[in-house]
């Protein structure tokens, strides 16, 4: 009788298997790569303010800082309660993620510091005195009482400020608090001189969770759905890693190709303005870097800081830095 013993598959069987696995395997990355875009992909824009708002906005501004902006509340009211905590938070986060530090640093290496400069959102002002010529703006009409130089109440939507008037204009963790994100561009872009260069550094890719403390909160605070939230938020987290690499191997083809002005597309958010459970609770919209940078270059400005797009990726560098080109 002969014996059976079982042979190895021959090398071309050996091949087809793993190139038959590989396919498979390659088939569902991009199937679920397709289903991550579909609900990671910044979808929202915003509708342009007409020149009419726009006008009735600045009005209003200019009003309401004649009439309030030296405005002190008292110190025992509800409402100077509320800012004086939001000034210890913001304290906090200046100081763990550097942006003095930063800021200045920027500044010193480009040799802006006699600038003419704008920083908007400027909140209580403790960047007053990183250049000379500094301006604030800010929409809390109390905020005022922070500032020893140049301060103008107003939103970052309609700035009660002439056409290209700064040489610098600095916005920080501001933009994801702001209803209209792509006006607010619009704006910077307005009252920046040629040549002017913007240092932009919002939250990038704020989640919706944050709004209700998912992060911070023990599950014993939720219900059955909140702790199915909570407890999905390391997937949902790899889920937006993983979407990130199927998308940007696209726009890095298309990095330059933009022919005409883009439209900025972002996640619109439910901020929560009852409990502030940690930095971006309060946000209303989830910014994209590499949406936004996309938004400059495709009318023709450069950006400083992400030429290749291959930074888009990795966001080794959060900050966002475009020269105005206006010419």
């Amino acid at each position: 009788m002969r014996s059976h013993v079982s042979r190895p598959p021959a090398p071309t069987t050996t091949l087809r298997i793993l190139l038959s696995t590989v396919g498979r395997a390659a088939a569902l990355s991009l199937a679920v790569g397709i289903v991550l875009l579909v609900i990671f992909f910044p979808y929202d824009t915003d509708a342009p303010l007409s020149a009419a708002e726009m006008a009735k906005e600045r009005d209003y501004y200019g009003r309401a800082f004649a009439e309030k902006g030296r405005e002190v509340l008292p110190s025992d009211s509800a409402e100077s309660a509320e800012e004086e905590r939001y000034v210890k938070v913001g304290q906090t986060i200046a100081k763990a993620y550097h942006i003095e530090e930063d800021l200045n640093d920027f500044i010193q290496k480009r040799n802006l510091a006699s600038a003419k400069a704008l920083d908007v959102g400027s909140g209580r002002g403790y960047l007053q005195d990183m250049v000379a010529d500094y301006t604030g703006l800010d929409i809390s009409p109390t905020a005022s009482r922070f500032y020893h130089k140049p301060f103008v109440l107003g939103s970052a939507t309609s700035m009660p400020l002439a056409d290209n008037s700064f040489d610098l204009v600095w916005s920080i963790d501001v933009l994801e608090h702001v209803p209209n994100p792509e006006q607010a561009l619009r704006e910077i872009r307005r009252v920046a001189k040629d040549g002017a260069i913007l240092y932009l550094s919002p939250a990038w890719d704020c989640q919706p969770y944050l709004a209700d403390g998912y992060n911070v909160r023990p599950y014993g605070d939720f219900g059955v759905q909140g702790k199915i939230i909570k407890a999905g938020i390391p997937a949902r987290v790899a889920g937006h890693v993983f979407a990130r690499m199927a998308i940007y191997p696209v726009r890095f083809a298309t990095w330059k190709l933009a022919a005409a002005p883009t439209q900025l597309h972002y996640h619109k958010l439910k901020p929560n303005y009852s409990i502030y459970w940690g930095p971006d609770a309060d946000a209303v919209n989830s910014l994209d870097r590499y949406e936004a940078a996309l938004w400059f270059l495709s009318r023709g400005d450069e950006c400083l800081n992400c030429e290749t797009g291959l930074d888009a990726l990795t966001q080794a560098d959060g900050r966002l830095i475009i020269r105005v080109r206006k010419s």
